[in-house]
């Protein structure tokens, strides 16, 4: 289950660029389009983002009359099936998409597009597509959403939805499950059906922490309302960066121990007793004071002046001793620190040994998931881990999606109970895993 040096630069630089060895439902290699050669009718979109992971279900031929989304606080992460054009080859895929919130007429504009598009491909026929909602602004937006497009708006619990996506994943999708470390940066777990009791530690906008004890038996235990809409809202303001995805690729480039107080700096070595390494980060943005006084004493001893006189040095002009670069991968560290810290006491508190972490904020990021990774395995002493998703941010949207699938959904049925389309219990999913091919390589 080891991966290679490429694959991993790759998945994490492209994720969902590796084609899955397994027959059934698999990551689509996008860059490939769709098996004829044809590109995906979504390559292109004003004000969305395509991601490269959509997923091929070859085995699936229902008719698919809906879309789901889900409007977070930040992003609207929006799912949806299409079969392959011009292709004699049975089934489809899931196609997954994102939008700024701040820019929903975009998505809503694109979901006009889909209701026309798609009919054909999916099979369905006027007025028989719906949109399965979730997430703050399936309230928000309901109106706007139902009187643009002419259908029917469902709305779904963005809790239950999350654990019904995230079900979905662990126990349907291969090489979606996997661990972090700088010594194996990406180790796939295998879909298996036991997986209860979890805890989801699911980071957007804010986070919320979700112990998961069945399908149906979940309870928001914590969370912390520094999130990523936290890092975005500081870091737009300390750097001028304007996008999500500018930030994380200046904290790729920034080195935070200069801003950082780090254990070195404090002790001049490690301080081994206690297990703290010299690089341990002592105080977030703990030199910035320091730094800015030493800065200030030394243009009054050059005669300089701090009030900005004219014919006197003014220390504001002065080019700080750190980057936009630095303070993005300072704070970067500090809020993943923070949400790994609480996400262990959680799952202490409350006994679980498994630790999902989803949400936007990951975004595949390096840095990040090492950061929160690092923080389960030191405050557990090696005893849990931190597992991620492929997928992470889609998570509530495609709960939505699966709370309306058409009968025989997945390639284990797990997903039906022949009820509303209910996911099954833990039982009724044991008696259907020796239906599944797992991975040969």
């Amino acid at each position: 289950m080891r991966t290679n040096t490429a694959e991993i630069d790759s998945t994490i630089t492209h994720p969902g660029s590796v084609k899955i060895n397994v027959k059934g439902a698999f990551i689509v290699d996008q860059e490939n389009g769709s098996p004829n050669g044809n590109a995906p009718i979504t390559a292109s979109v004003n004000g969305g983002s395509h991601d490269t992971k959509d997923i091929r279900l070859p085995n699936h031929t229902a008719v698919v009359s809906h879309i789901a989304v889900d409007i977070g606080g930040s992003l609207a992460k929006l799912v949806f099936f299409s079969r392959e054009p011009h292709s004699r080859e049975p089934g489809g895929r899931l196609n997954f998409m994102n939008f700024e919130t701040d820019r929903i007429d975009d998505c809503v504009e694109f979901m006009k597009q889909l209701k026309v598009k798609q009919q054909k491909l999916n099979g369905s026929r006027p007025g028989e597509l719906c949109i399965m909602a979730t997430g703050g602004g399936a309230y928000k937006y309901y109106d706007k959403i139902r009187d643009a497009l002419g259908v029917d708006v469902l709305r779904e619990d963005e809790m239950e939805c999350l654990i019904i996506g995230l079900d979905f994943f662990i126990t349907e999708i291969p090489r979606e499950v996997f661990t972090y470390s700088e010594t194996d940066p990406m180790h796939f777990e295998l879909p298996h059906s036991d997986i209860y009791p979890y805890l989801l530690v699911n980071i957007g906008s804010g986070v919320s922490m979700i112990k998961v004890s069945g399908p149906r038996a979940y309870q928001r235990v914590g969370g912390t309302s520094l999130g990523g809409g936290t890092l975005w809202g500081l870091l737009s303001l300390l750097t001028g960066s304007r996008t999500f995805d500018e930030m994380l690729g200046m904290a790729e480039a920034g080195d935070n121990a200069k801003v950082d107080m780090l254990v070195g700096d404090i002790y001049g070595t490690d301080y081994g007793k206690i297990g703290l390494k010299s690089s341990t980060i002592a105080s977030s943005f703990g030199k910035v004071f320091k730094m800015k006084r030493e800065a200030e004493r030394e243009a009054e001893d050059s005669g300089g002046l701090t009030n900005g006189d004219a014919g006197h040095h003014d220390t504001r002009d002065q080019d700080p001793p750190f980057s936009a670069s630095d303070i993005s991968r300072s704070l970067l560290y500090a809020i993943s620190n923070n949400i790994g810290q609480i996400a262990y006491l959680q799952s202490e508190k409350h006994s679980l040994s498994t630790i999902y972490f989803g949400g936007s904020f990951i975004r595949g990021h390096r840095q990040t998931m090492n950061t929160l990774s690092y923080a389960i395995k030191f405050w557990s002493n090696g005893e849990k881990k931190a597992y991620f998703l492929r997928h992470e941010g889609y998570l509530g949207a495609v709960g939505a999606f699966l709370k309306r699938q058409p009968r025989n959904w997945g390639r284990r049925g797990s997903f039906e109970d022949g009820v509303g389309g209910r996911p099954l219990g833990t039982e009724a999913r044991e008696s259907v895993r020796m239906t599944m091919d797992y991975p040969t390589a």
